[in-house]
């Protein structure tokens, strides 16, 4: 169930005491950010403000992540699990989750095949934002939509080259490249990857 301020009410509340325990996970990536607990308030105010706030246990009042670092936890959903009773939030952050300094509060998780796309375009909009001289990526954008534009048509190519007449690692490393240079493409138009995604859900499901 998607919890609304409307239907917030309707959580297992008597379970644990007025509080429910609530895992955050990034929206990009899937990656699981950190864990804390949630009562009425905390997620009325996550809710309202679309700021990630949790109640502590040790200083028994509220908090907002990153109310003193300013590594905020924006929040773009929240969902309940089928017996009402622990929350999953997808958020999008802003700096480091963990006090420590690290993206996450499990830092020792895998990074998954699946979600590596979007760590890179992460990387790639860095590179955007924050341009380093030395940097491929930088420099690429710098050149102009043009030139990025004809990168991805010379990859595709080179893709097609290489399944007719070369070897799988060839193969690989080709696409490989044309991800990637599809990747700077988007980030060139600003246009997101799950944007892309979502045209793809559209078309499997008909």
């Amino acid at each position: 169930m998607i919890v609304t301020l409307e239907n917030l009410n309707d959580l297992a509340w008597s379970k644990m005491d007025n509080l429910i325990p609530a895992i955050v996970q990034d929206e990009a990536t899937g990656a699981v950010l950190m864990q804390g607990y949630m009562n009425q308030a905390a997620l009325k105010a996550t809710l309202s403000c679309t700021k990630a706030t949790f109640f502590s246990r040790s200083k028994q009042r509220l908090w907002q992540k990153g109310e003193t670092s300013g590594n905020t936890l924006n929040v773009k959903q929240v969902l309940t699990d089928c017996d009402q009773d622990s929350l999953l939030i997808s958020a999008i952050p802003q700096g480091p989750a963990c006090h420590l300094g690290t993206e996450s509060c499990f830092p020792e998780q895998l990074l998954s095949q699946q979600n590596f796309l979007s760590y890179l375009e992460r990387y790639i909009e860095q590179r955007k934002n924050d341009p380093i001289d030395e940097s491929y990526t930088a420099r690429l954008l710098a050149r102009g939509t043009t030139k990025v534009a004809q990168k991805v048509g010379e990859e595709g190519v080179e893709v097609a080259l290489a399944a007719v007449a070369e070897t799988k690692d060839d193969l690989l490393g080709e696409c490989a490249d044309l991800f990637y240079h599809t990747l700077v493409l988007l980030q060139d138009k600003n246009v997101r990857l799950n944007e892309v995604m979502e045209v793809l859900v559209k078309r499997h499901k008909k």
